[in-house]
């Protein structure tokens, strides 16, 4: 008898042993699940909040870009013959100044002609193709261009003569650079200049209606065979007659321009010229309303 009732209290011992295990079992199984689901949570909360930081980061950045743009006040404008830049009547700045322009990019030249002026601190505008602009590496240029600082003006597509083509092809050509610009590096050019400088009603209406300033050149000189050499272009471009106060000067992305670029930027500065900044420079006829102010 007190074997049967030792058998049956080890039984019910063991039995409830095993109970207690299972249940410690699915105890720490649940603990684990909830802790895990807690981690989880957690991790999204910190990624929400990741996200919302960058977010808010970026809608900063996009209205310090804004308050920017609204606070620069047009010093200067291109004169009426689109040769020259002027003072705006009424405002004060300094006359004894030269734009520096350069066309026909990107290229393999461009960024090196940008690397100069950065190195020397000196201001330009780079008017591009945007036939350039369709591959990787025309991007790459274009966006690294526009990160340094330099304006990005519309040279048509493909650098087309523009009398020589229809009205629609002309605005296709005006159109197309400044979308595709816009595309690359988020907004559009504020400044046109035609191929060859050769200008048609339409063309002006068209760079009217997309809000940019509409400009030639005073001289240049970097494409005649005389002057494909940095010596003889550094010194026609610092010693012409034609370089007078408000003088637009047009170079293009090449070799041997980029060779003179630091030497040009020294002779100018030497000349007591400042170089413009394309900033200040009023880019469309609503803008002028501010002008007044």
């Amino acid at each position: 008898m007190k074997k049967i009732i030792l058998s049956t209290l080890l039984a019910s011992t063991l039995l409830l042993t095993a109970c207690g295990a299972a249940n410690s079992e699915e105890t720490l199984e649940t603990e684990n699940n909830e802790t895990s689901q807690d981690s989880e949570v957690t991790n999204q909360e910190e990624t929400t909040d990741s996200s919302d930081e960058e977010t808010d980061e970026l809608e900063e950045d996009v209205e310090e870009e804004a308050d920017v743009a609204e606070s620069i006040e047009y010093l200067y404008e291109v004169s009426d013959n689109l040769a020259y830049i002027n003072v705006i009547d009424g405002k004060e700045a300094n006359k004894q100044v030269a734009l520096l322009t350069f066309d026909d990019g990107p290229n393999e030249h461009t960024l090196k002609i940008a690397q100069s002026l950065a190195e020397k601190d000196a201001p330009a505008i780079f008017f591009v193709n945007s036939m350039y602009l369709e591959d990787d590496e025309g991007k790459a240029i274009l966006t690294e261009v526009h990160e340094m600082g330099f304006a990005i003006g519309n040279h048509t597509h493909t650098h087309a003569s523009l009398p020589s083509i229809s009205e629609e092809k002309q605005t296709e050509e005006i159109i197309t650079t400044n979308d595709l610009v816009e595309e690359i590096i988020g907004t559009r050019p504020r400044f046109f200049r035609a191929p060859f400088g050769q200008n048609t009603d339409h063309s002006k209406q068209v760079v009217q209606d997309e809000g940019m300033a509409l400009m030639n050149w005073t001289y240049g000189y970097d494409w005649e065979d005389a002057y494909r050499d940095p010596e003889a272009l550094t010194d026609i471009m610092i010693n012409t007659n034609l370089l007078v106060p408000g003088s637009n000067l047009l170079m293009h992305d090449r070799e041997w321009t980029a060779k003179a670029v630091p030497a040009i930027i020294d002779g100018l500065r030497d000349n007591d010229f400042e170089l413009l900044d394309p900033d200040l420079i009023l880019s469309n006829e609503l803008e002028s309303e501010d002008v007044s102010e």
